[in-house]
């Protein structure tokens, strides 16, 4: 037995084709929404920090290098002079660097040389040093796309932890403080 079908029901089952396509689109932008971007893991925890060799953003003569990041647990800290939620940080850095045993790299960040002096001068200056990226040469490597982003970084030289958003004092103690004391060196 052969089942005709007729041109109009063709034409009908074919305009169903974009209205799938857009209940499809939906349900994936919808689901895209639920998503906490905070929440997303990244790809280079537990593996060693992407390589760099930029100018120091307070000295030019002066290159930073993955080196700085041997021999001691770091915070890398994406930061720019025109990022709101980084001033907001600021100060907890500063708190940070002053009462921890863990240094604090700066990584400037799509920003100008003279905003980005001009900040540190005005709130305090958190970083043993700050490397300048104003293109954005290696925040790609790193997985920077946006800032503040910190980076716990152990003595090896590998990424422990990426913390996205602002550092402030809960932050720090109940998710980065922990990641640092167990990387430190234990002291006998």
């Amino acid at each position: 037995m052969t089942t005709i079908t007729s041109p109009t029901a063709k034409a009908k089952r074919r305009a169903l084709i974009p209205l799938a396509i857009f209940i499809a689109l939906v349900a994936l932008l919808f689901y895209g929404l639920q998503l906490d971007p905070r929440k997303v893991p990244s790809p280079l925890v537990d593996k060693p920090a992407p390589m760099f060799e930029l100018e120091s953003l307070e000295d030019p003569s002066r290159t930073v290098t993955n080196e700085i990041l041997m021999g001691k647990v770091s915070l890398v800290n994406v930061w720019a002079s025109w990022c709101p939620s980084c001033r907001q940080e600021h100060s907890e850095l500063m708190a940070i660097a002053r009462d921890n045993d863990v240094q604090v790299v700066g990584f400037n960040w799509k920003d100008t040389r003279p905003e980005a002096l001009e900040m540190l001068k005005r709130y305090g200056n958190p970083y043993v040093i700050s490397a300048y990226d104003p293109d954005n040469r290696y925040g790609l490597h790193w997985g920077v796309y946006g800032a503040p982003e910190t980076f716990v970084v152990d003595g090896e030289g590998i990424i422990r932890y990426k913390h996205i958003g602002p550092v402030d004092r809960t932050v720090w103690e109940t998710k980065i403080r922990p990641i640092v004391e167990q990387y430190r060196p234990q002291t006998s």
